[in-house]
């Protein structure tokens, strides 16, 4: 006789999410004395629920705006010659843009695919 199946907790409905791409990102690398140490180019996809991704994608523009409002005021320059970018640092600044830009909670996640001096 076979052992009665155990029975399987029911698995929680996954919602389909989408990846908007951003386009570069240039940002510029302010260190904490508020000295410009260059510039940087981010790469950045925006996790968002599928049916979001068009709305998303349509007020770009508005993140990009709200991005550079930020980043002159971001310390985000680190190492030695400050060349390097605090990428924890600027994903935070890109999730409060978004929220302003798109609402809030509207991008689940941030996620930095490239990060290149410019």
């Amino acid at each position: 006789m076979l052992p009665a199946p155990v029975a399987q907790p029911a698995a929680r409905p996954k919602l389909a999410t989408a990846f908007v791409p951003t386009g570069k990102i240039l940002a510029p690398l302010v260190s904490s004395d508020g000295r410009l140490s260059g510039y940087v180019s981010f790469e950045v996809q925006l996790e968002t629920k599928d049916s979001d991704s068009e709305f998303v994608t349509a007020r770009l523009p508005l993140l990009l705006d709200a991005i550079n409002m930020r980043t002159f005021r971001a310390p985000m320059a680190s190492g030695p010659d400050g060349m390097l970018p605090e990428l924890a640092l600027f994903r935070k600044v890109v999730m409060a843009s978004a929220n302003e830009a798109f609402g809030a909670k509207v991008v689940r996640r941030v996620v930095i695919m490239q990060a290149t001096p410019a």
